[in-house]
């Protein structure tokens, strides 16, 4: 059973920074990709940024220039470095795995930015 544990979450005010780790229960070779999604109250979970096996990463287009995600396979574990958070930053943050078999999920951490 594969597990995504996710932390360092938590509240930052507006223009600050936070990184967010993603630890895999087993080699994280054996996935296509890994990202990060959110979810904001009353919005729907939103793809934040993706980090393929061969290191292609891809971000959405409101944290361009502001996040960098990034991957230690010998730690099996992705990150998403946040900087200039804002306070629309704030949401559930949630690690996700995809391989053809099947996708995973963690829990999920809060990231709040508010002054």
């Amino acid at each position: 059973q594969v597990q995504l544990v996710e932390s360092g979450g938590g509240l930052v005010q507006p223009g600050g920074s936070l990184r967010l780790s993603c630890a895999a229960s087993g080699s994280i070779l054996r996935f296509n990709y890994m990202g990060w999604y959110r979810q904001a109250p009353g919005k729907q979970r939103e793809l934040v940024a993706t980090i393929t096996n061969g290191g292609s990463t891809n971000y959405a287009d409101s944290v361009k220039g502001r996040f960098t995600i990034s991957r230690d396979n010998a730690k099996n574990t992705v990150y998403l470095q946040m900087n200039g958070l804002k306070p629309e930053d704030t949401a559930v943050y949630y690690c996700y795995a995809y391989n053809p078999v099947r996708d995973y999920w963690g829990q999920g951490t809060q990231i709040t930015v508010s002054s």
